[in-house]
Order: C-alpha cells, then structure tokens, then sequence
C-alpha cells in the first residue's frame, strides 16, 4: 500500500505541514484503506508451489468430476428420485461450490506468481466459504434424520420424508446458510485493518482475517463463537439424536443379516459424518490452542478440499444402489459415443 505526502495548511512561518494519506480506496470500516489482501497459502518455497499446483489441480478436478457424476446418475435413474438421494443431490452441488470457493484462487495465484486478492474478493470469498460450510452441516443432518426415519419408523416414512417437507428443509438450510455468511460478512467489514494485509492461509478463512484487525477482536469473537454455536450445535445435534437412536434400534434387530442391511442403508452417510466433523474439530479445536498459522492452514485442507473431494466416492463405493445407477449412467454415455 503505497503512502504519499500531500499539502497540509500552511504555518504562520510559511512552511507546510505535511500528512498523510492512503492512495488505496477505502471501504466502511476499512479505515486503514487496504485495497488487498495477501495470500501466503501453504508455502513459501518457489519449488514447491508448481507440485501444489497439480496436487491441488488434480483433487479439485476428481472432486468436481466425481461430485457432477454423482448428481447426473442420480438425475437418470427414478429409482434413485428418493429424499436421501434429494439430500445428495444438493449436498454434491454445494461441494462443487465449495472447492470452487477455496481452491480455485489458489490456483489462479500460484499460476500468476501472485499472492494478492482484492478487498472485495476476500469478503466475497469468505462470505461464499461459510455459506458452503453451513449448508454442508444442515444437508449432513436432513441426510442423518432420513436414515432415521428409514431404521426406526420404516412403516412411516413415506408420510414423514414427504416432497414437500424435503424442499422446505432444503430451502430452509439455503435461507439459514446465507444469513450466517451474511453476519459474518458484515462483521467483516467493519474490522479496522492494520499495515500487515498478509493473510496465513490459502483463502480467507474468517478467523484469519479477524487476526488483522487493529482493533481488539475479542467481541467480534465472541459474536462469531455464538453464530457457530447456534448453526453448529443445532445440526450436530440432531446428528448425535439420530444416530443414537439408529444404533440402538440396530443393536435390537435379532439377525446378524439384518444388523448389517441396517447399517449398510446409512453407512457411507456415517462415514461423510465422521470424516467432515472430524477434520474440522482437529482443525478447530487442536490446532487453534497452538497458534501455528502454518500448521492450520494445511490442516484446513482436509476439510476445505479432501473432504467434499472424497464424499462423492465414498457414496459410490460404499452404497449398492449409486454403483448400479453410476453403471447404467456410464453405459448409456458410453453408447452415445459409440454411436457418434
């Protein structure tokens, strides 16, 4: 951020007196004038940055990839038009948007020899990143709460898991997910930012720019520690109720073969669950207490990118009905082309 001199009003004595001001533009509560941020990603080392790129090239492509052929499969195949498959669907499109949301820059940078992004760019960023982040929670849950209607009220479940209940619960985890990132957002904007704009990560992560801030964060915070624990707790929550009460009415089947038919209906749901909270609680919860920015970062690219890039191959390997609709899918793409 460049400083340049300009007139003051004049002394008695004739001589200037000089100030100062910054060229950038500056945005409400933006009171330093920071036009930008710097992204210092994963690693200073010039030689590692080209094998980042494909690393993160090559998971981004397989999460993408993997994540629209599970929506089209599912779209081709009626018997696959179910709520928990409704639940999928979305869940699929909203990690495609989350790896756009944290890796995409990232790529853009390193190909550029850039580490800046825009002022705009990183509110815009971060507001999308929690978005994304919220509606995977409330998609996790629906999912949860389908697998428990299906094991501990089956003669019910056509009535409960209605259309129009499964569309309100989507549209609902939508509308609720928008205002968080919304809140955090503005908040956002009315940090005043020092002279340091380097951001220790390979997105802006929300706490991350908090630690920017020239003034004391503790009560932004405090505020942003509530948010989450509203929208966090009450998805987790309603994932701990149901699978407690999946597993104990599992334990109860008499037959080994039915224990398992059980448990296999949501066990790549449970497996997504384990995998997506877990990362995130040792992210959030280990890492934070050491402080090291460095150590987070490449931490936070378990939740952020391997895991909405493995959710799509975990459904498909460990889920009957996925691998046969996948089956019919690619034959009938395969035919296609054959014809032409």
């Amino acid at each position: 951020m460049k400083v340049e001199a300009v007139s003051g009003p004049k002394e008695s004595n004739g001589q200037e007196v000089s100030s100062t001001r910054s060229s950038g533009p500056t945005e409400r509560g933006n009171q330093t004038g920071i036009s930008e941020f710097l992204l210092l990603g994963l690693s200073d080392r010039e030689e590692l940055q080209q094998l980042l790129f494909i690393l993160f090239l090559w998971m981004y492509l397989l999460g993408v990839l993997g994540s629209l052929t599970i929506v089209l499969a599912i779209g081709s195949d009626q018997h696959l038009h179910t709520p928990m498959y409704f639940f999928l669907t979305n869940l699929s499109l909203a990690d495609i948007c989350f790896l756009s949301t944290t890796v995409l820059k990232m790529l853009i940078n390193i190909q550029t020899h850039s580490k800046s992004i825009s002022y705009i760019g990183c509110l815009v960023q971060m507001y999308f990143f929690i978005l994304f982040v919220s509606l995977d929670h409330f998609l996790l849950t629906g999912m949860a709460c389908d697998c428990y209607v299906a094991i501990c009220h089956p003669l019910h479940y056509t009535t409960i898991m209605s259309p129009r209940l499964c569309a309100l619960t989507v549209a609902g985890s939508w509308i609720l997910s928008s205002l968080h990132a919304l809140t955090h957002t503005l908040i956002g904007l009315q940090i005043s930012f020092c002279a340091d704009n380097k951001i220790h990560h390979f997105f802006c992560e929300p706490i991350q720019i908090l630690k920017l801030s020239c003034t004391d964060p503790l009560i932004n915070e405090i505020l942003l520690c509530v948010l989450g624990a509203l929208l966090g707790l009450g998805p987790l929550t309603g994932l701990l109720f149901s699978y407690n009460h999946i597993f104990c009415t599992i334990l109860r089947i008499p037959s080994a073969g039915g224990r398992y038919k059980a448990f296999s209906t949501c066990g790549s749901h449970l497996s997504v669950v384990t995998l997506f909270y877990g990362t995130a609680i040792g992210v959030y919860f280990s890492l934070r207490s050491t402080h090291m920015a460095r150590e987070d970062s490449i931490a936070s690219v378990m939740y952020s990118v391997v895991t909405p890039m493995l959710n799509p191959f975990i459904y498909s390997l460990r889920n009957k009905d996925m691998k046969g609709a996948l089956r019919k899918f690619m034959s009938k793409k395969s035919g296609f082309f054959q014809r032409l």
